[in-house]
């Protein structure tokens, strides 16, 4: 039998786009179903001013397929040498709506991230000051510390120190991959947020290694052990609004996935709703699909929620390109090891 279920149009809360023919291939797949997207600034170089940030978000806009509507919600790449007059300004023009914080060589293009906080710390007041969020990506560096370990260690050691030094500053906890982080979130009511992937709700560790190493399942932060998985759906899954939807789509060519050293990144822009449906389904909560969709982040970041809607229709098994070509070369569309059942059939 035929079920449909119409939500207010998603939003994705992390994404990234790149630039060039990559942006111009992928930027389609995300504006199909999604209303906006905070964009990721770990371009090369990244984007660190408003003018930057102005500049980034036009070539988004000038890529876009007429006929498409889609509104890039920009972001700042947090550097040492950050001006907080600078940060001000750009938000005070509603062009930039978050600040996104690397530690130093923690994850893709994130060579000119933090390694000292005390040198940001006026950034970080001047956003506490004006509602400014700060999209964290919440791993150590530590070379003796163990990466599946990085992100408990990184809560323990900066974000609750930053936090606590700097009261009222808006935080969301990005891709957070571990029972750790759902219980820090949970564990405080104000001013803090958690981002969750589509990939991080479906795979764990095993899916990476066992039976010969999978780079189109790597990623960072790394999936993790299945009780971690598990505890990522249920927080996704239980209606509270402190946690929403921001994809981490990281477009990588094939090139670049499939190397010695291949890039981390799943990209999961194409299929996320059908992915999604499938997930909540399978939870018993597709009633609550449009909040993690749809409303939890609109809420956090202070802005309305999408009035149009998509319409999500089970039935047969629904197909996805496995590719998108680019002319830098192909980007495969990350598989979810399952049939998909759920298809958007109106946006």
């Amino acid at each position: 039998m035929t079920q449909t279920l119409t939500i207010r149009r998603p939003d994705d809360w992390h994404l990234h786009l790149r630039d060039g023919a990559v942006l111009a291939a992928v930027l389609p797949e995300t504006a199909r179903h999604f209303g906006r997207a905070i964009i990721m600034p770990n371009l090369v170089p990244p984007v660190v001013t408003g003018a930057q940030a102005a500049a980034y978000r036009d070539r988004i806009l000038a890529a876009l397929p007429e006929g498409m509507t889609f509104e890039p919600l920009m972001t700042l790449y947090l550097t040492e040498d950050t001006d907080p007059a600078d940060v001000e300004a750009a938000a005070a023009s509603g062009l930039v709506k978050a600040l996104k914080l690397y530690p130093a060589g923690a994850t893709t293009n994130s060579a000119s991230g933090v390694t000292n906080f005390d040198k940001v710390r006026p950034v970080l007041e001047k956003m506490a000051e004006i509602g400014l969020p700060l999209c964290v990506h919440g791993e150590v560096t530590d070379h003796d510390i163990d990466i599946f370990d990085r992100e408990a260690v990184f809560i323990d050691r900066v974000l609750d120190p930053i936090r606590r030094a700097t009261p009222g500053l808006r935080v969301v906890m990005e891709h957070i991959t571990t029972s750790d982080g759902v219980d820090y979130v949970k564990s405080n009511t104000e001013n803090l947020g958690a981002t969750i992937t589509t990939h991080h709700l479906i795979i764990n560790r095993n899916h990476i290694l066992v039976g010969g190493i999978k780079p189109h399942y790597y990623c960072l932060p790394v999936a993790k052990r299945e009780s971690h998985r598990q505890a990522l759906r249920k927080a996704a899954t239980s209606g509270d609004t402190r946690f929403f939807l921001g994809t981490d789509s990281a477009p990588h060519t094939d090139e670049n996935k499939e190397s010695a050293c291949g890039c981390a990144g799943c990209f999961t822009a194409s299929n996320t709703m059908s992915c999604l449906a499938q997930v909540f389904e399978e939870d018993g909560a597709l009633d609550r699909l449009e909040g993690f969709a749809s409303l939890n982040g609109p809420a956090f970041y202070r802005l309305p929620a999408n009035e149009a809607t998509i319409t999500l229709t089970k039935g047969d098994a629904v197909t996805y390109p496995d590719k998108i070509e680019t002319a830098d070369g192909p980007i495969t569309v990350f598989d979810p090891g399952f049939p998909l059942h759920w298809a958007v059939t109106e946006a």
